[in-house]
């Protein structure tokens, strides 16, 4: 179980913490922004955990 095995969750949190960040700030198009980059950040995570499970 290296580093290789865990990039796909990273990039996952990764989009989540940002989308996040862009959200707080007080501006419509971040904001826009940072809930696309959240839901993205949501699917691609549960992509990976039930790709795992099989």
């Amino acid at each position: 179980m290296g580093l290789q095995n865990h990039v796909d969750d990273v990039e996952a949190t990764f989009f989540i913490t940002v989308g996040f960040v862009l959200f707080v700030i007080p501006e419509p198009a971040t904001s826009a922004l940072g809930i696309a980059m959240m839901l993205l950040g949501i699917v691609w995570w549960f992509d990976e955990w039930r790709s795992a499970e099989v």
